[in-house]
């Protein structure tokens, strides 16, 4: 059956790899980022502030939504890099990364929860992070506590609607094979690192898409590899 997906940071890297694989399956994609987004009904939106949230929620109005894919993030200047200087980074900044990696997921799903209540089997998946996870932290300190609030809050909305049927997933993984982290091993900057490959991001994606509502699927964990 014909699902609509809503999927946040549509435009590249996973979010952009998301949708394509289920533009592919036939179903109605509503991508959702800051740059164009090849696949879908885009719709133009900065969710780092109120007024692109609020944007998304009056182009999705009424209708059924079967999923909120959360793939979109952002991350400090620098970041997962030796050039990155925490004592530099401004408060804007700060701000930014926990904006779109924290308060907007939530917000986005408070607004969508009606649409959400409407699917046979809803569900909302979270791009998280390894940074995120207890004893895991990299140096970025906004990126991990926003990574760290994001799973804080899917775990509380588990606990909220776990009598509505809506499932609530973060998928946290390590380093991913996107543009800019293969750039960084071409430049030598990640010596020795083995990237999850983006086809396992959405695989792992796809995983809890397909399972039933009787299944709760809360954290799941990819990490990345290095060769010995």
């Amino acid at each position: 059956m014909k699902k609509n997906l809503l999927i946040v940071g549509a435009s590249r890297g996973i979010g952009l790899a998301v949708a394509e694989f289920y533009d592919a399956k036939g179903d109605n994609i509503i991508s959702v980022s800051r740059t164009p987004s090849t696949v879908g009904n885009w719709v133009e939106a900065d969710i780092s502030i109120p007024n692109g949230i609020e944007k998304v929620l009056d182009a999705v109005s009424e209708q059924t939504i079967d999923a909120l894919l959360f793939m979109g993030g952002v991350w400090e200047k620098n970041a997962f890099t030796d050039e990155y200087d925490f004592e530099r980074s401004s408060y804007s900044e700060t701000q930014a990364v926990i904006n779109v990696n924290q308060i907007a997921p939530i917000e986005l799903v408070k607004g969508l929860l009606n649409n959400l209540r409407r699917a046979e089997n809803p569900r909302a998946v979270f791009i998280g992070a390894t940074s995120g996870l207890e004893l895991s932290a990299t140096a970025e300190v906004a990126y991990s506590a926003s990574k760290f609030g994001l799973r804080g809050a899917v775990h509380s909305l588990r606990i909220n609607y776990k009598n509505e049927g809506i499932g609530f997933t973060t998928i946290n993984p390590g380093f991913v094979g996107t543009d800019e982290v293969l750039e960084d091993i071409e430049s030598g900057e990640s010596t020795g690192l083995i990237p999850i490959p983006i086809e396992d991001i959405v695989r792992a994606v796809n995983f809890v898409m397909q399972s039933s509502k009787d299944t709760d699927l809360g954290d799941i964990t990819l990490t990345q590899k290095y060769e010995s």
